[in-house]
């Protein structure tokens, strides 16, 4: 699942909720294969705790992130890998799982939708462009539901605008409103689904005045869209903030200065029976204090450019910034 299809989702999904569970029964949860228990062992005093991770890579990285500090701790943890947020949110209010890595925006708009209905959600929506104002309006929902939020961090994975090094340098581009400034005409490499989205072509246009003449339906970040910027065919792609392999086609963010995109921060959620301990909050805490948008972004390019493993992944990080020991 794309990082755009969990934003375009995050309504819509919840409306097949109810089916979805009662088709997947009891094997909507799939055990991370190599995702092995790690940590003090099965005796461990402090128990066990499943982390949820979605089926996707940084989903993936986030949840080795947090079952290896929450083992250094003393914890017996393991993953366990759900397709989507449909089917690991019911498990992480029953407890099947307790705790995920999920994304501010996307899960308030997700419970907005489960908790008021979707056309409620749709009209009256709880995520902004501000975080503290988004996290506490997930706050709200999430906790009668039988769910902590914890404080979100820097590291924010949402929708963003490139262009190439050289349009910018020419036109003097560093943010989306100095390309509305600009009046050039602009085709977008993006997903057919731009044209009609609030966040894509009618938001450039309604928040920066940027003058969008057509969709190449390239799709959201791929190389094609990419490479069709970089040739000059377009002359902005949609892709993301943890996009790690932007440079090598010599495009460059334009800054979301006006905040069109929704705060999508990273930030864990738990089961606040099951995992509610202090101890818990700060052995995660010390993760979300350090972990960056860019270091988000390198870790999704060791694994998907470099094939390095999740876990490997996150032992390396976590160990390079103190928090594991070696």
């Amino acid at each position: 699942m794309s990082r755009t299809s969990r934003i375009a989702g995050a309504v819509i999904g919840v409306v097949a909720l109810t089916g979805s569970l009662a088709a997947c029964g009891g094997d909507s949860l799939e055990q991370e294969e190599g995702g092995s228990k790690t940590g003090a062992g099965a005796d461990s005093k402090k128990g066990s705790l499943v982390v949820g991770a979605a089926s996707f890579t940084e989903s993936k990285v986030l949840a080795e992130l947090y079952a290896q500090l929450l083992a250094e701790t003393g914890y017996t943890t393991s993953i366990t890998t759900v397709k989507n947020r449909e089917l690991y949110e019911p498990s992480l209010e029953k407890g099947e799982i307790d705790v995920v890595p999920e994304y501010a925006a996307t899960l308030a708009e997700f419970l907005n939708a489960k908790v008021n209905g979707a056309d409620a959600a749709a009209a009256k929506p709880v995520a902004s462009g501000d975080t503290e104002a988004t996290v506490a309006a997930l706050e709200k929902l999430a906790t009668p539901l039988g769910l902590k939020v914890l404080p979100a961090g820097e590291a924010v994975d949402q929708n963003a605008f490139a262009v190439s090094r050289e349009f910018a340098e020419k036109n003097d581009l560093k943010s989306l409103s100095d390309l509305g400034k600009s009046k050039i005409k602009v085709k977008i490499a993006a997903g057919d689904e731009c044209e009609v989205r609030p966040f894509c072509a009618p938001g450039l246009k309604k928040t920066y005045g940027i003058d969008v003449i057509g969709i190449d339906p390239k799709g959201v970040g791929t190389p094609q869209s990419k490479q069709a910027v970089k040739d000059g065919k377009d002359q902005l792609v949609l892709t993301t903030t943890t996009d790690a392999v932007l440079d090598t086609y010599g495009l460059v963010f334009l800054e979301d200065d006006k905040k069109l995109q929704n705060a999508d921060n990273v930030l864990p959620v738990l089961n606040a029976k099951d995992a509610g301990a202090p101890e818990i909050a700060e052995a995660l805490g010390k993760l979300t204090d350090v972990l960056t948008t860019q270091d988000l972004a390198e870790l999704n390019r060791s694994v998907d450019a470099e094939r390095a493993k999740p876990a490997d992944a996150a032992k390396e990080y976590l160990q390079s910034k103190g928090l594991i020991k070696k």
